[in-house]
């Protein structure tokens, strides 16, 4: 794999340097930009292949592909002016900024791909969906547990307001758990048995045994007394943090 640049070393961009790097034989070489200060030298501490560059611009000059992990209010002031050669490849992890809104910015004919990975990349175990197609990337992401190409930048848009969904069901766990805590069950305790819930639910469907796991819940459901968290819950609590069911999708980003 030829040299990675990563411009903005978030949460996303440790997890993708931690999925090329840790406990693999021979990873590649990653350079990262200094925003993120304490992030990137703790990842160039921790892997001998990893360094920390002066600028992003040096980043740019010196990888064949260039990541692009800013956050979306940092994109301005972070990209307008770099040079990018039209020899490297631009995978942007930017969220909610489409490709024409990209080229704006750097003025560059490189290849460019959108990406939406998640922290499980950190584990190389997350599909991510890659647009458009290209060697490059998929390869890349198919390193980090598999890629997922997808054909228009429509559908692209489609899935990132899926994955924007996650939120809701982290809000979901804190709210079952703090029902449990409101009905006297410690924190600690309702937490770790909310989420070894939902751990079930993730090994069902990673394992494809998905379809068991919902007969598994409905019998489980039939065996429930009527009155519990499936009705006390809605009230207060659901209904304040939930106060109408999800029919619309987010608009995506075009």
């Amino acid at each position: 794999m030829d040299r990675i640049g990563i411009i903005g070393v978030g949460e996303i961009g440790r997890a993708i340097v931690d999925g090329l790097c840790d406990g693999v034989e021979e990873p590649p070489d990653i350079l990262l930009s200094p925003r993120g200060v304490r992030t990137a030298a703790e990842l160039s501490q921790q892997y001998p292949n990893v360094q920390v560059c002066t600028d992003n611009q040096d980043v740019a000059n010196r990888s064949a592909t260039v990541i692009l992990a800013v956050r979306p209010q940092d994109r301005a002031e972070a990209l307008t002016g770099l040079q990018v050669a039209a020899d490297r490849v631009v995978l942007s992890v930017i969220a909610g900024v489409g490709i024409s809104q990209l080229r704006q910015t750097l003025a560059t004919s490189a290849p460019m791909v959108r990406a939406i990975p998640l922290p499980a990349v950190r584990e190389r175990r997350s599909v991510t969906v890659t647009y458009p197609s290209h060697p490059i990337a998929d390869g890349l992401f198919d390193h980090l547990g598999g890629a997922l190409p997808i054909a228009d930048e429509a559908a692209f848009n489609v899935f990132s307001a899926l994955t924007g969904t996650l939120t809701t069901h982290y809000w979901y766990l804190a709210t079952l758990t703090a029902w449990a805590a409101q009905q006297g069950i410690p924190s600690e305790e309702a937490e770790r048995y909310v989420r070894s819930l939902f751990q079930g639910v993730g090994r069902s469907l990673g394992d494809g045994t998905g379809s068991r796991g919902q007969e598994e819940a409905a019998e489980i459901q039939q065996r429930a007394p009527r009155h519990s968290v499936t009705t006390d819950v809605r009230s207060p609590l659901l209904a304040e943090r939930f106060p109408r069911p999800v029919t619309q999708a987010p608009t995506a980003a075009r």
